[in-house]
């Protein structure tokens, strides 16, 4: 009975605690401004399924997407042995599901044993691909320091999570064969049972313990592990599919920018000459200066980024020397919504702090930006950096008149000759005269 209210008690706790993290997550990305996407619901219904459930775009690169789905299906699959593990700490039983399951219960941790070896396997190599310095993404200046470490405990986590889950049906195998009560015959644990030599001289009640210890490890680890995801790259597992659902459909070209109604009633009231500079309202503002200027679903694809570098390693900006990095761009937009929430959690509301996403991202990697979609089409998740490049790139030439200089001349010869370059339209064509000729 000890056992079962110390179990429902840290049960209520973790689930408080991820509550708390889920609202400060909701509260950050509510940060940007309002956009609504209920258009081509049947299309963005399809993403969902083939891009966030299917990891459809993961398999452009197939040998990283399988070790990805192999630990996507081990976390779907295991979660069935999880729901037990819950139910035998409410209520004190062990294996509940055996009995009304049957031999189906024999295929579930067949299945589970299955994917923990594959989940082992795929950990490892992730674990040697990432520090062993071959995949260059992984190097890049964004990924030293925390996100290096956040990649490292989720890994060696989720290979502790594994071991103790075979430990645990180890020993629950040599206890069911001395059939000590309450472990009953039930599962089939083919891989697990290569580990009963190690515990099968044990003492009966030190065999308890050492099952009990690796149970109690699991669930804790699973515990520990849901409350450190909101805090991790790892929120994707949750927030892939609501990204994807609101992400671009692929129905319009991804280069295709919506029309800013701001800027498209300026406009408006400069040609029914009705702007008047006296007014006293202020006039809206252009582009995006801080992450409050951001849409929410940009704010959605920061907090759900996977900080794969997918993004960083097709931009060419990038694999040119430039200084822009996609993947950076969507880590410091989550780092400034977070700093944002911060303040807010510690005074009640928000109080300018003096900064600004330009505090986090420099002029350099929004120039460089060739707008070429690269990154958005790699994306594994659906994110668009370009649209929160875009709306940077806005405010500094709408609201601040700064561009680079060469850009200075296209601007004025847009304005001039309605043409990027310096000719007028009567004169455009006069270089093919003399080939005519000839």
């Amino acid at each position: 009975m000890l056992a079962q209210i110390v179990f429902v008690a840290t049960l209520f706790f973790t689930i408080a605690l991820f509550y708390r993290s889920v609202r400060r997550i909701r509260r950050a990305i509510l940060l940007g401004r309002k956009e609504v996407k209920n258009d081509h619901k049947k299309q963005r219904w399809k993403n969902v399924l083939l891009i966030a459930f299917g990891q459809k775009k993961m398999f452009k690169r197939p040998f990283p997407a399988l070790l990805h789905l192999c630990v996507y299906l081990g976390f779907l699959i295991i979660n069935i042995e999880i729901i037990e593990i819950l139910i035998d700490g409410i209520f004190g039983t062990h294996r509940f599901l055996a009995p009304f399951l049957g031999l189906f219960y024999n295929v579930i941790t067949l299945g589970a044993e299955v994917f923990m070896l594959l989940v082992f396997i795929a950990c490892t190599i992730f674990l040697i691909r990432r520090y062993s310095g071959r995949v260059e993404r992984f190097e890049k200046p964004e990924m030293r320091g925390w996100p290096r470490i956040d990649a490292a405990i989720i890994l060696w986590t989720e290979i502790a999570l594994v071991v103790a889950l075979f430990i645990m049906n180890a020993a629950d195998q040599v206890l069911q064969q001395r059939q000590v009560a309450p472990y009953h015959k039930a599962g089939f644990f083919p891989f697990s049972q290569f580990l009963i030599p190690f515990f099968s001289e044990l003492p009966t009640q030190t065999l308890i313990l050492t099952e009990r210890s690796a149970w109690w490890a699991h669930i804790l680890g699973v515990f520990a592990f849901l409350n450190y995801i909101p805090y991790s790259k790892h929120l994707h597992v949750f927030l892939a599919f609501p990204n994807t659902y609101y992400s671009d459909t692929g129905i319009v070209p991804l280069g295709k920018f919506a029309i800013d109604e701001n800027v498209k009633k300026e406009v408006e009231a400069i040609l029914k000459e009705q702007f008047d500079e006296s007014a006293e309202e202020t006039p809206p503002s252009f582009g995006a200066k801080d992450v409050f200027d951001l849409s929410w679903i940009d704010l959605l694809g920061a907090f759900t980024c996977t900080e794969c570098g997918r993004c960083t390693a097709v931009c060419p900006a990038n694999i040119t020397g430039k200084k822009l990095s996609p993947r950076k761009i969507m880590m410091d937009v989550r780092d400034r919504c977070e700093m944002i929430v911060n303040v807010i959690e510690e005074k009640g509301e928000w109080e300018p702090d003096g900064k600004t996403l330009w505090d986090f991202i420099s002029e350099e990697e929004v120039w460089a930006c060739t707008t070429c979609n690269a990154c958005a089409e790699e994306c594994p998740v659906n994110i668009n950096p370009v649209r929160i490049i875009m709306q940077l790139r806005q405010y500094k030439v709408m609201e601040e008149s700064k561009v680079p200089e060469p850009w200075m001349a296209m601007f004025n010869n847009i304005e001039n000759n309605g043409a990027p370059w310096p000719f007028a339209a009567a004169d455009r064509f006069k270089w093919a005269e003399k080939i005519t000729e000839e």
